[in-house]
């Protein structure tokens, strides 16, 4: 068969000539990159990756094709494909496509071939930035119109995704054994692990559209509320900010994860940035500084919480003592957020882990005891029991 000739444009010039993998035409949006050697599937079915031109830097990528049971949503979510050498062969007895099939199914432009290792150090050098692929006629056109479609296309931060990932009515996951409580996911591009490990813990889980009201919320008398991993720049969603903060008032009990991480951290008052490059990939260090461990995490992010380690602070936004309660043992970057006169806390990496480490799927449990608590009339504290030592003094003693 004879291959197609493509080629990826990054906005400041550079060109890496390959060939076209998955559907032809031009696909526009952020080259970031993912270290994950396994769990593509999961990868390009995150909703969190829309928008982006995802570049695996595992060199071998599609040899164990596709199913129908490892998708984490209802499509491939990615803007953009980038691989080294895509498998010519699917051996798997799970597989019933290959990886090439769900790209074309889902119109996701990509290429196949060029050195992802000199292109994952541009940008850990220069910074995640604005790219194209195109393949197909658009192989054909001048550079510089090439150039000019990457440079005139929108940047991700001040981006908005979550009314693009998230479901449009809402639909309930029944709880497993013993129900605990009603629980109200945000969905601003949910995993469907995510949901399923709420499920497990008792939560009758309710996935609302990610405009829902307050007024639709309440109706809805969720015993507690959670916030999901999703795209784009938390500085964006003023009206999921202002949701919580009304649903913190109520001192209803709250959970966030990674844009939800961010999201918490917003409605506490403090302010949010972009990385660099970001982190994505499934070994990042992070310490837990309310137990002193560190757990392997899976994360996917490009924006991060500006709030200082090893102190507890007062809430800029009225809502008492708040504390980082992770941190990344790579750049220091805020893993994680505790507040400490409200039930309430987030963590900025992905602890369901599909496919990825199980370090951290403690946190689903320290959130149903804290929805028990609450129903039982304990006291509320976010930290839960095996909180005995202050964060601030674990993060002194860590550094």
């Amino acid at each position: 068969m004879t291959r197609e000739r493509a080629v990826l444009v990054l906005e400041d010039g550079t060109r890496y000539d390959g060939w076209a993998y998955g559907a032809r035409g031009r696909t526009l949006g952020e080259v970031v990159f993912a270290t994950g050697m396994t769990g593509y599937q999961e990868t390009l079915t995150d909703p969190s990756y829309a928008g982006q031109i995802v570049v695996q830097t595992a060199p071998h990528i599609g040899n164990t094709g596709v199913n129908d049971e490892d998708p984490e949503s209802r499509r491939i979510w990615v803007a953009g494909y980038v691989v080294r050498d895509p498998s010519r062969v699917v051996s798997n007895h799970r597989a019933n496509a290959s990886l090439d099939d769900h790209l074309v199914r889902d119109g996701i432009v990509g290429i196949s071939g060029i050195d992802t290792r000199a292109l994952t150090r541009r940008i850990r050098d220069a910074g995640a930035m604005k790219g194209g692929v195109f393949s197909g006629a658009d192989a054909a056109l001048p550079e510089s119109e090439q150039l000019d479609a990457v440079r005139s296309q929108a940047t991700m931060a001040g981006a908005s995704f979550s009314a693009i990932v998230s479901t449009s009515e809402t639909y309930v996951v029944p709880a497993e054994g013993e129900q605990i409580g009603r629980l109200a996911v945000l969905d601003l591009g949910v995993k469907a692990s995510t949901t399923r490990y709420l499920a497990q813990r008792g939560f009758e889980v309710h996935v609302v559209p990610q405009d829902i009201s307050a007024a639709d919320l309440e109706a809805l008398a969720p015993d507690a509320l959670f916030y999901s991993n999703g795209p784009g720049d938390p500085a964006a969603s003023d009206a999921q900010v202002e949701l919580l903060q009304e649903s913190l008032r109520t001192g209803r009990p709250f959970f966030g994860i990674c844009f939800g991480n961010q999201l918490l951290g917003r409605a506490l008052g403090f302010g949010t940035y972009k990385l660099p490059f970001g982190h994505r990939g499934i070994n990042q260090p992070v310490l837990d500084t309310t137990t002193g461990k560190v757990e392997i995490t899976s994360q996917n992010h490009g924006f991060a919480v500006d709030a200082p380690l090893g102190q507890v602070l007062e809430s800029p936004a009225g809502f008492g003592r708040v504390e980082v309660s992770h941190y990344s043992l790579n750049d220091d970057v805020v893993e994680g957020l505790r507040a400490l006169d409200v039930p309430a806390f987030s963590v900025q990496y992905h602890p369901e882990a599909a496919a990825g480490p199980h370090d951290s799927m403690y946190l689903f449990d320290r959130f149903a005891d804290l929805v028990r608590a609450r129903r039982d009339g304990e006291p509320l504290d976010a930290a839960t029991a095996d909180a005995t030592t202050p964060a601030a003094d674990i993060t002194k003693e860590a550094n």
